[in-house]
């Protein structure tokens, strides 16, 4: 525990890490490769050339090293590193994208299964995937054939006549899934319904009106939410699942990008408040016509928005809906006149979408959704960098909620009476947090690593001394 705490200590000097670089403890690599936020350049480079894959592999999935550091890795030796790489730091982190050339190498080299991963792992710019079908390598066009939906008929014809028949294989079995009878001859092949393959066709490809009327005939609340969702469903088989469905199928059907007026109009009065909520965010409709549907914002809709942020207009920033304006607070690259306009919005979810995804989003911002806000991922505003520390300690370190008491241990001036006051403190996040703090009192915290709870804190303090860092290695 010791050990795993130095290695995250942001003053460990380059001689101390290195050295922890040689334990055989797996919890210490991953401390040290995995989770630490920077290293000096020299245990980096000791790092991407260390003999065990287990190290290597470590870097691959650290959420905190850009792209460019832990794209160093996509020619390892070791096939286990360069699947790690592509599947990159995992999903419970903000998405850190791979520069181009990594991604370029790896579509090029890598096996399709590792290529899978890749594309599941949140590594790849959504810009990238548009240029995937006119790549001057057979292997990375027949990848963009699974952009086939997104794809110009013009693209779509270059890759049906590729001249690779691998690619041209490929695109004509995605041009197959628009071929009704096709998929109904597949269909009918599967031996039975309860297979992936069989869930694809009815929710992707084209299907025939026999397929259709089949689904109608077995009413099962799954087979209507396929036909809400298949883009090929008549338009009087949308109508009648419009108004016989579940309220979880009525919802698909209001997200439906043909969706005719009168089947808009009748959902916005749907006596489901999320189907309502569904059509309020309809494109089409004006600003009027949304604030005429009595729909609901629910708070957990902040985390996860399902829409792509970088598709959203920038107009949407100023309507009145706040839904459209949580679509344009999400996304990172939005310009500095949007960022000072979101920031000071009235709604408590688009604050907090833009302090936690925008880099440049304000300190004071920060702090203030990490107040207002409970809900998910509100502790990893406190990780970012811009986070405000400075005063927390006098502002917050008698708080009644320890979750606010916590702040306090964020700050770098904190009292140092207050600070050891805190390494005793009933909550245990604030007393860790405490022993992190680097006005804790020396002596308070060369005690605090013979302390079975908190050792581990107080190693990671970068005010523990470089002799007793040194001392902790050799004893």
């Amino acid at each position: 525990m010791v050990l795993s705490g130095l290695a995250l200590n942001p003053a460990a000097p380059a001689d101390v890490l290195l050295r922890l670089l040689d334990s055989e403890d797996g919890a210490v690599i991953s401390a040290l490769c995995r989770q630490r936020r920077a290293f000096p350049d020299e245990v980096v480079e000791a790092i991407l050339a260390h003999p065990e894959p287990r190290v290597r592999r470590a870097l691959a999935r650290n959420p905190h090293m850009a792209g460019d550091v832990r794209g160093r890795l996509v020619d390892d030796e070791n096939w286990l590193v360069r699947a790690t790489l592509a599947d990159g730091p995992g999903w419970d982190t903000w998405p850190r994208y791979l520069p181009d050339w990594v991604i370029d190498r790896m579509f090029t080299t890598y096996e399709n299964d590792d290529l899978q991963s890749l594309f599941s792992s949140g590594q790849i710019p959504p810009r990238v995937y548009s240029a995937l079908a006119t790549h001057p390598m057979a292997s990375v066009r027949r990848t963009g054939t699974q952009m086939w939906s997104g794809l110009s008929e013009e693209r779509r014809a270059a890759l049906l006549a590729d001249p690779h028949p691998d690619v041209r294989a490929s695109a004509e079995r995605r041009a197959a899934e628009d071929d009704a009878e096709e998929m109904e001859r597949q269909l009918r092949a599967l031996p039975g319904a309860c297979s992936h393959a069989h869930t694809h066709i009815l929710v992707n490809c084209r299907l025939s009106r026999a397929v259709v009327d089949e689904l109608l005939q077995e009413r099962l609340d799954d087979d209507l939410w396929c036909l809400a969702h298949n883009y090929s469903t008549p338009p009087d088989v949308v109508a009648h699942v419009a108004r016989v469905a579940d309220a979880k199928t009525r919802r698909e059907v209001a997200g439906r990008a043909d969706l005719p007026r009168d089947l808009v109009d009748l959902l916005a009065r749907d006596a489901d408040p999320a189907v309502r909520t569904t059509v309020s965010v309809r494109p089409e409709l004006t600003e009027a016509e949304r604030a005429s549907i009595d729909y609901v914002v629910e708070p957990d809709e902040i985390v996860r928005l399902g829409a792509d942020p970088y598709r959203a207009p920038l107009s949407y920033a100023r309507s009145a809906h706040p839904l459209l304006r949580r679509r344009v607070a999400h996304n990172p690259e939005l310009p500095e006149e949007i960022v000072e306009l979101l920031a000071a919005d009235d709604d408590l979810g688009v604050r907090v979408l833009l302090a936690q995804y925008h880099p440049d989003a304000p300190p004071e911002l920060l702090l203030r959704c990490y107040l207002e806000y409970e809900g998910a991922n509100r502790d990893r505003l406190l990780g970012l960098p811009q986070f405000p520390v400075g005063g927390l300690g006098a502002r917050f370190g008698t708080a009644e909620d320890p979750a606010v008491r916590l702040l306090a241990t964020l700050d770098p001036g904190l009292d140092p009476g207050l600070a050891e006051a805190l390494t005793r403190d009933t909550d245990a996040r604030v007393r860790a947090g405490a022993a992190r703090n680097p006005a804790l009192p020396q002596e308070r915290l060369l005690q605090l690593l013979e302390d079975d709870e908190l050792s581990k804190e107080a190693a990671a303090n970068p005010a523990l001394p470089v002799e007793a860092m040194r001392a902790l290695l050799a004893g």
